[in-house]
């Protein structure tokens, strides 16, 4: 009878176990899909920003860079208000309302931005955007209550995939769809937009329960105070120099390349649609395949570092590309350079406890935002000065290269932080093969 009771007892535990883990495989997936709607969404409009900008605004591409800097400068000052706010309410009150709540605001915004008039109702569409951008920040605490340890920096690589995925997708779509009028990519993003909101609030399930959330604090609930609760995590605190440095660096492609590539290689609206696709599908590999065998392989420690020097090469080739197909063959080591990011987000989340992942997650979406107040607009003029008449010699690249010096700046600061961090993992035996 006893060998009887236990057997029943370890299948019964077994099964638990079983449904446990399909509904964790599940939550991921319903997690990705509406993180890949999401980033379709925002990837459509990109081809089409340089020639709205220069339409509404009558002026040149090196002065639509400047304004394409400044909208996402909009955008960022309202994130670095809201985001460390909607982290606090995810904690208290779950990571699904805000996070439909932020897809239903994308959703208008888009909407908002098919019909803007005017540059200022451009600027104003942003910073509705900057109110409710709050998709991937959620998600990412979403991941984190859902993964163990040992596999939170693999999972957070799903959020790269989904990002991949949708830029495999939406700037080929914007591309395509901008042969229908300038505006229409919009239109498109707000259906999917919308879709993606209707379809979160059907099947998307709650992932924090009632016993890990907390109350919410306005004192914890701003960027200054988030920041320095975190402080009390070394892992964290150590980093954040580091973190500020890779994001400013990262604004010299995501608010240059297509003023760059249509400046210097004369690119079509089409052409820069799939060479974002070409991104997409490089990310996708990355973050939804590689790092699940790179990070186990190397450890977190030696990923971001490794991750890191890759950037620092994409940088440097992109400044120094003298023929359009070059930039294609130069994402191959800047997006490998991706096994960084997740490992990075693995070591901090590691670092706090499960209900103060949303603070952790809204926390870094302020610090990056505040990065965006700095990076677009000193990476747009640095490429703007460089292309004028200005300058003392013409170097399109100019921010790339910056890029690459920041990046490198960047491990320096990190070593003494991972170095502490991997000494403790080994303490408690948590930290993967090394």
């Amino acid at each position: 009878m006893f060998l009887v009771g236990a057997f029943e007892a370890a299948v019964s535990c077994g099964q638990d176990f079983l449904l446990m883990f399909v509904k964790r495989e599940a939550a991921l997936g319903f997690i990705f899909v509406t993180l890949l709607v999401d980033s379709i969404g925002f990837g459509i409009i990109i081809p089409i920003m340089p020639k709205l900008l220069q339409t509404l605004g009558h002026t040149d591409i090196s002065t639509a860079a400047k304004y394409g800097g400044w909208l996402m400068f909009a955008y960022a000052i309202m994130q670095f208000i809201c985001a460390p706010i909607l982290g606090g309410l995810s904690d208290r009150y779950g990571r699904r309302p805000v996070l439909l709540v932020s897809l239903l605001g994308l959703g208008v915004d888009y909407l908002f931005l098919a019909w803007a008039p005017s540059l200022a109702w451009l600027f104003a569409g942003r910073l509705i955007a900057g109110v409710c951008g709050a998709s991937f920040t959620t998600g990412s605490a979403y991941i984190a209550d859902i993964s163990t340890p040992e596999k939170r920096a693999q999972n957070f690589g799903m959020i790269g995939a989904a990002f991949g995925v949708g830029f495999i997708v939406g700037p080929v779509i914007g591309g395509l769809s901008s042969g229908w009028g300038l505006r229409a990519p919009f239109i498109v993003a707000a259906v999917l937009s919308l879709l993606n909101f209707i379809y979160g609030l059907i099947v998307l399930p709650e992932s924090l329960p009632q016993e890990n959330r907390r109350t919410f604090e306005w004192k914890r609930a701003n960027p200054i105070g988030s920041l320095m609760h975190l402080g009390r995590y070394p892992a964290i605190s150590g980093l954040i120099m580091s973190i500020v440095l890779i994001y400013i660096a990262a604004f010299a492609v995501q608010s240059n390349w297509t003023f760059y590539t249509i400046q210097k290689f004369q690119w079509t609206e089409k052409t820069v649609g799939y060479s974002l696709g070409v991104v997409g599908v490089l990310i996708a590999v990355v973050q939804g395949g590689l790092i699940r065998k790179i990070i186990p392989a190397l450890g977190q420690k030696n990923s971001v570092y490794v991750g890191l020097l890759l950037y620092t090469v994409g940088f440097v080739l992109f400044a120094l590309a003298t023929q359009g197909w070059m930039m294609f063959l130069f994402l191959v080591p800047y997006c490998l350079g991706g096994i960084a990011g997740p490992a990075l987000q693995g070591i901090m989340s590691n670092s706090v406890p499960a209900n103060a992942q949303g603070e952790l997650q809204g926390a870094l979406t302020s610090l990056m935002s505040v990065t965006s107040i700095i990076g677009p607009p000193l990476m747009t003029n640095i490429f703007s000065y460089f292309t004028s008449d200005k300058a003392p010699v013409h170097f399109p690249g100019a921010a790339f290269l910056l890029g690459g010096i920041l990046t490198l700046v960047a491990i320096l600061f990190s070593i003494p932080s991972l170095k502490a961090y991997h000494a403790s993992q080994q303490e408690t035996g948590q930290e993967l093969k090394e």
